[in-house]
């Protein structure tokens, strides 16, 4: 029996996809598990497997093109079965009626009507367009028989005037910016900050970097260390896991730690998945795979979801201290920056030491002030004696 290849929900609330490429070809024999498409969110560009094992048919979408999410775009069939009739004239297709300039009543087309125009769109392109005020009376659609989509929203809303210089973003930059604009305008952050003194932890490093590397091949970084702890903390502080869906607050059961990773075209947040039950070495290795496949652009759909705590840590690039944006429905991200010698005092006297500053940024939807402290009265504490929480 057939098996129906459609573009997947790889995130909450996506309603489309762009398909960028398919990595087979028509008539080429796959496996399931076997990566057979890549397709455009705005996270990053991620692969798809193949669902079966089989035979790939029926291409019915080519790249570059938006496609709703569920929508069928090709089939896995065994060696010589006829894919399914074509049902497209079975789906209900959304429409949305555009006045002509007569200013006539709108009306649902038919033979002989001039009164009004039908036009197809897409349901992410119809949001997008009250989002940015762009009319669609003259907009030529790209998608199938003229369909607008998505890109052809954004196209019309980020044009520039005639004569005007312009520096156009990719598509992951610009949903990026668009979902960074909606969690600053829709959550509402609060931040707390605290130094820690980093000398314990730079110790445990340089002592447990070749121990990883010997068991796992891999450089142990301090990213690697703080999400191990992290994760840990999190497991005693549960409501700083949570998540804000809707109007109520949702706990998590898994501790799923992202790492926010500069890549082309943005950021991305690959998932270290039940972080506070992995060892050291599985999270430097994980972390580590994690890196690679998002900087040649080969992130998967389960490494980018379920996070529920993100870590951006920007102190390799000489950062002091910064805030950072949540990702929702996330409840906090924590921002890490460099360890730097500072003079502070001890037992009363002036002594310099290795001090980091952390940046913790709460939806106060989820979490007050209490809950924060507290977690980040913990965490300093892992950081300060570290092999007591990695035991």
């Amino acid at each position: 029996m057939p098996t129906t290849v459609i573009m997947p929900a790889l995130e909450m609330a996506q309603e489309t996809g762009k398909l960028v490429a398919w990595l087979r070809k028509e008539g080429d024999t796959v496996a399931k598990g076997q990566p057979l498409l890549e397709i455009e969110t705005d996270k990053a560009v991620l692969e798809v497997d193949s669902p079966a094992d089989g035979v790939l048919a029926g291409i019915k979408v080519q790249p570059g093109t938006d496609v709703p999410v569920g929508e069928t775009i090709a089939w896995i069939v065994a060696p010589g079965e006829a894919i399914p009739a074509d049902r497209a004239s079975m789906q209900t297709v959304r429409t949305v009626t555009v006045p002509n300039t007569d200013n006539a009543t709108s009306e649902r087309p038919g033979a002989g009507s001039s009164r009004g125009v039908s036009t197809r769109i897409t349901p992410k392109a119809r949001r997008l367009a009250a989002e940015h005020g762009v009319e669609l009376t003259n907009l030529q659609g790209s998608g199938p028989d003229g369909e607008i989509l998505a890109t052809d929203i954004l196209s019309a809303a980020h044009k520039p005037a005639t004569g005007s210089p312009s520096n156009s973003l990719s598509t992951v930059a610009r949903l990026m910016a668009e979902r960074t604009t909606q969690s600053w305008t829709t959550v509402p952050h609060f931040f707390v900050v605290r130094e820690v003194d980093a000398t314990t932890l730079r110790e445990e490093h340089d002592k447990l970097a070749p121990i990883v590397h010997s068991s796992y091949g891999v450089k142990l970084t301090y990213t690697d260390l703080l999400a191990a702890l992290v994760a840990r903390v999190l497991a005693k502080h549960p409501r700083l896991n949570a998540s804000w869906i809707g109007d109520k607050i949702r706990d998590n059961p898994d501790v799923n730690v992202a790492i926010a990773i500069a890549v082309d075209d943005g950021v991305v947040a690959p998932v270290i998945h039940r972080a506070d039950a992995s060892d050291l070495g599985k999270v430097a290795l994980q972390r580590y795979q994690l890196t690679e496949k998002a900087r040649s652009g080969k992130l998967h759909p389960a490494d980018l979801s379920g996070g529920t705590f993100t870590i951006s840590n920007l102190g390799m690039l000489g950062v002091d201290a910064f805030s950072a944006v949540i990702v929702p429905p996330q409840a906090a991200i924590l921002a890490v920056g460099r360890i730097m010698d500072r003079v502070v005092a001890a037992d009363g006297h002036p002594a310099i030491h290795p001090m980091m500053t952390l940046t913790l940024s709460s939806d106060h939807r989820v979490v007050d002030g209490a809950h924060v402290a507290m977690f980040l009265q913990d965490l300093a504490q892992a950081i300060e004696d570290p092999q007591g929480w990695l035991a």
